[in-house]
């Protein structure tokens, strides 16, 4: 069998034998480790033979005549794959510290959900075709509504109606409708290095489909479909972290750079400023949502607004027509979610530990959380790209590709965006650590959150320091785009 299909066979074995230990939690966790740990281990064999020009393949089943449920594995699918693989494992361990400290009900739906939204994640990362990306998409869309909605609270219902409202009517109106097109247009739906659509169909049609792939790609969460993001932070912080590193906003922004490589043509795109419409819209979104972010006294919705700005910035690099950004735009898969993930589980350890959601009440905080608080400023800067940090390299590429596809409205946009991202992330490390707290509200000294929190939290911000000390994790996929 391909491992190409044992990386979909094995979170769905997984999915099934967690419900099968639901009523034993510790095998349930145990299964779900196997589980986590197996799947990584498959992708990154995988690593070496795409990094050396292979490019495995497999098909599942032929749905009509030239419409087949496939996959394929390059070295863009491969960042995506190994950052929600490798992610999972510790968003598991954070989970099991989170979910039982909390006493949180469902907490076996909870990982059932939780495998089958990575093995979705997989199945979008090594789609070989458009019809298999929807198919996928659509998984990770309805595995991730019981997630949204776990505590059941009309708040989490609320935002429930409005995610799944969201995504299905920007995926069957949009985002289906640019496939068939496509299909009408180029008899084809398969992947091609260069674009299926370059020399095919006219420059206004491409920019057209192109405005409908990226708009229908609602997981993108580009303005103005963008506010089902920040409702969804009413699920619980692991279920946060999710959505915004490991794969829901990830595989949004992931395809949009599948369709500017594979499906549109970046030289195309560069040739013709097929992406200029786009490009004030992501820009526009960028700057909005750090602005927003300003205003937000809830950390995690503070943390929400920043992702909806930060991946953007992704969107941004699918449109500029810039090989350079593109580049930028794989890596900064990489390192946002490293970064944007410490930051989730630091205000989840925080809750965990203190009850405390809102910034405000977080004065002096550092003093009682040194461990997680020291991690969240790494993870701060890390997303504000400063050196010695992962972020710095995706930031720098995208500035590069900005000043490449002679664009440098954007360069100013990431040059403001930075500013405001020490802005809103710098005040709550300074809080933290350089303000005194109220009489009483830390006196009782170190108390971080259970260790099964804690060490996700160090190997996290580990990571943000490793990606920048070894770029070439990352860059050597990034760099092998076609």
């Amino acid at each position: 069998m391909s491992p190409l299909v044992i990386a979909l066979v094995i979170p769905a074995a997984g999915a099934l034998l967690i419900g099968l230990a639901g009523r034993w939690p510790n095998l349930r966790e145990t299964v779900t480790m196997v589980t986590a740990g197996t799947l990584f281990a498959v992708v990154a064999s995988l690593a070496a033979d795409v990094l050396g020009g292979g490019r495995p393949t497999a098909s599942l089943v032929e749905v009509v005549p030239g419409i087949e449920l496939a996959l394929a594995a390059e070295p863009l699918g491969m960042i995506y794959a190994l950052v929600a693989g490798f992610l999972w494992i510790f968003n598991s361990i954070y989970s099991f510290g989170y979910m039982r400290t909390g006493n949180e009900k469902k907490q076996t739906r909870f990982y059932i959900c939780f495998a089958i939204a990575i093995g979705s994640a997989l199945g979008i990362a090594f789609s070989a075709n458009l019809f298999t990306l929807f198919v996928f998409y659509e998984v990770m869309t309805f595995s991730t509504f019981p997630l949204v909605t776990h505590k059941g609270t009309p708040a989490a219902v609320r935002a429930g109606r409005i995610y799944l409202g969201i995504l299905l009517f920007t995926s069957t109106c949009l985002l289906l409708l640019a496939i068939i097109w496509t299909y009408v247009a180029t008899g084809t739906v398969d992947f091609k290095a260069g674009g299926i659509l370059a020399g095919v169909v006219t420059p206004g049609v491409a920019a057209t489909l192109f405005v409908l792939f990226i708009l229908g790609t609602g997981k993108c969460a580009v303005m103005p479909f963008h506010f089902w993001l920040p409702n969804a932070m009413v699920a619980p912080t692991p279920v946060s972290a999710l959505l915004h590193a490991v794969a829901v906003v990830k595989a949004g922004v992931f395809i949009a750079l599948k369709i500017a490589v594979f499906v549109v043509g970046v030289d195309f795109i560069a040739a013709h400023d097929l992406g200029t419409v786009l490009c004030w819209m992501a820009g526009a979104t960028v700057i909005i949502a750090s602005l927003v972010a300003m205003t937000r006294d809830n950390l995690k919705a503070l943390l929400a607004y920043s992702t909806v700005g930060q991946l953007s910035y992704i969107v941004l690099a699918a449109c500029m027509g810039s090989r350079l950004a593109i580049e930028g735009g794989a890596m900064h898969i990489a390192m946002h979610a490293f970064g944007k993930i410490t930051l989730f589980f630091c205000a989840g350890a925080i809750y965990v530990a203190h009850h405390k959601t809102e910034i405000s009440q977080m004065k002096g905080i550092g003093r009682t959380m040194p461990v997680t608080l020291f991690c969240f400023a790494i993870g701060s800067l890390s997303i504000i790209g400063l050196p010695p940090f992962g972020g710095a390299w995706s930031k720098w590429f995208l500035a590069l590709g900005a000043l490449e596809s002679e664009h440098v409205a954007l360069l100013v946009v990431f040059l403001v965006s930075s500013f405001l991202n020490v802005a809103y992330l710098m005040p709550i490390v300074i809080r933290a650590f350089f303000v005194a707290p109220d009489e009483g509200t830390w006196d009782k000294g170190v108390q971080e959150a259970p260790i099964a929190c804690l060490l996700p939290i160090v190997v996290t911000s580990i990571g943000c320091v490793a990606l920048f000390l070894f770029p070439d994790l990352v860059y050597s996929f990034a760099s092998r785009i076609p």
